[in-house]
């Protein structure tokens, strides 16, 4: 998939979103991952070999957002299991609001970033829309910062839904919002 740049005047960018080989171009989303999300060294090195053993997960999926051969977005994600660490966190969140349910027979988008100078453009809605259009789960489910921000705007205007809020990861320093969405998911 072919999305029109906004770029340079002369020599607009073409974004390609495509499958993404995540466990040999780690170090280079990751470096994404930090710029749009404000990583250090020591987090992005933590988030490295969590990414890692992600990508050996059964049905772990991941897309890329490329603009001459350079990574500016990426997305990856996989079924649900009940038993990863992320689960077993929301899981007594969700339980609360009475949607632990969810956590079963859902696809959950485990990562999502773009740099900041390619946000905007759709290029972040063409990665989820494109990895949840394979999911043979019929929901989606992820975890945003409980804050107002574009990235929730752009989860609503695909249809998610706060499930939970103010959801506290052991060491995060913000609390998160779970949110849900029946797939395929809403285009405009």
């Amino acid at each position: 998939m072919r999305l029109p740049g906004h770029g340079h005047r002369r020599r607009p960018d073409d974004i390609v979103i495509a499958p993404l080989d995540l466990s040999a171009r780690v170090d280079e989303a990751l470096a994404v991952q930090a710029v749009a999300f404000g990583l250090g060294p020591d987090e992005v090195a933590v988030r490295r070999q969590i990414v890692l053993r992600h990508m050996t997960y059964p049905g772990a999926r991941s897309l890329g957002a490329t603009t001459a051969g350079r990574l500016v977005g990426f997305v990856y994600g996989m079924p649900n299991d009940r038993t990863h660490w992320w689960s077993t966190v929301v899981e007594p969140y969700l339980r609360a609001q009475g949607y632990d349910d969810w956590l079963d027979n859902s696809f959950v988008i485990t990562e999502l970033h773009v740099h900041p100078r390619y946000q905007n453009r759709g290029v972040g809605r063409s990665l989820i829309t494109t990895i949840t259009d394979g999911a043979t789960e019929p929901r989606s489910i992820l975890s945003a910062i409980d804050v107002e921000s574009p990235a929730r705007g752009l989860y609503r205007s695909l249809g998610y839904q706060d499930l939970a809020r103010q959801v506290l990861f052991p060491s995060a320093p913000k609390p998160y919002a779970v949110m849900g969405a029946p797939l395929p998911l809403r285009r405009r």
